[in-house]
């Protein structure tokens, strides 16, 4: 008889994981928001030059690199919503702007342009693949609640 696969993160607390997706969900939604900017900065030849810069750098110095941004903007992100939250608005949003520009901007050009040599590192390669099962995840979840949503407005007729 098959068992089936359990999963390696499921030891992790349920905030842990709500963290995670609200991450994955927030980056979701504004995505389309930002690639367009994204694709135009990164066509700049001073990203291209940093790129290039980022790719022949030794791993090590790679992870460093990606690892400094992202642990300052990814808590932000959060930090933001939860300013906004809190009625603190006027803070709140030019933090979240900020955030997702030091992620749009630095954290995900080194990610690019180092991916390869960040993959190399067995740990690294096993969180981005949980990252990704998550992201598929809530993707199949958005998609059956449009769709059940669909069903339910044709059923009321509208």
């Amino acid at each position: 008889m098959n068992q089936p696969k359990k999963s390696p993160l499921r030891h992790l607390t349920l905030p842990v994981r709500f963290l995670i997706g609200l991450v994955i969900v927030a980056d979701a939604v504004a995505k389309p928001l930002y690639r367009p900017i994204l694709n135009w900065v990164a066509s700049w030849r001073i990203m291209e030059a940093f790129e290039a810069l980022v790719s022949r750098l030794p791993r090590l110095a790679i992870l460093v690199l990606f690892a400094v941004p992202f642990v300052i903007a990814e808590p932000l992100k959060i930090f933001a919503l939860f300013l906004m939250a809190s009625g603190n608005v006027v803070v709140g949003l030019p933090l979240l702007i900020f955030s997702y520009l030091v992620t749009f901007l630095l954290v995900e050009r080194i990610y690019h342009a180092g991916r390869d040599k960040l993959l190399s590192y067995g740990w690294f390669a096993w969180g981005m693949g949980y990252v990704i099962q998550v992201r598929e995840r809530l993707l199949v979840y958005r998609a059956e609640a449009l769709s059940a949503a669909r069903s339910v407005l044709a059923r009321v007729g509208l």
